[in-house]
């Protein structure tokens, strides 16, 4: 890029500086060629600024406080009709999102009850189902369901987590 230069009230091209004598016309053509330069420069690094796309991370589509959960079991508490979905109100687990076999503590009906996650919509790892909905199991302290049917099939890696799930995956009707 090139400059123009000022000498006694004449502008030359070529230099690689403003040179001002001082008079107030050079200042003027000095500050005036400044901002020509500067708005080229601010049209050409806009052209080059790219939209933003918007995207959800992995962690905002799991399971963790405040999720919106489906029971999936015969569970009296699961299946009577209320005003509010049961919610998550704790994932136990060190980072705080629950995935399938975690178990959670659920707000539902004003009692506090611990559940079982048997499917959520965040997609997992490779042939692993991804469902529609977030499906819980209730159950008890122990690690024995509430209820006596599971209306939903559950995905079958859930045989191989760690934990003692025997009993729910005894009530299951099926697998996917």
């Amino acid at each position: 890029m090139t400059y123009e230069k000022v000498t006694n009230n004449k502008l030359t091209r070529g230099g690689s500086r403003f040179f001002c004598v001082g008079t107030p016309f050079a200042i003027i053509m000095a500050l005036h060629l400044l901002s020509r330069s500067l708005t080229g420069l601010l049209v050409e690094s806009s052209s080059m600024i790219q939209p933003r796309t918007f995207s959800v991370s992995a962690v905002a589509a799991a399971i963790q406080k405040m999720t919106r959960v489906r029971v999936v079991d015969n569970s009296s508490l699961g299946n009577t009709p209320w005003h509010r979905p049961p919610r998550v109100i704790h994932v136990y687990t060190k980072n705080g999102v629950g995935k399938v076999g975690d178990r959670v503590l659920l707000a539902i009906k004003g009692q506090k009850k611990k559940a079982l996650i048997v499917g959520h919509k965040m997609p997992g790892e490779r042939m692993s189902p991804r469902f529609d909905s977030n499906n819980v199991v209730l159950i008890e302290d122990n690690g024995n369901p509430t209820g006596t049917r599971i209306k939903v099939p559950l995905p079958t890696h859930l045989r191989k987590v760690d934990g003692d799930y025997s009993k729910v995956l005894a009530i299951a009707n099926s697998f996917v």
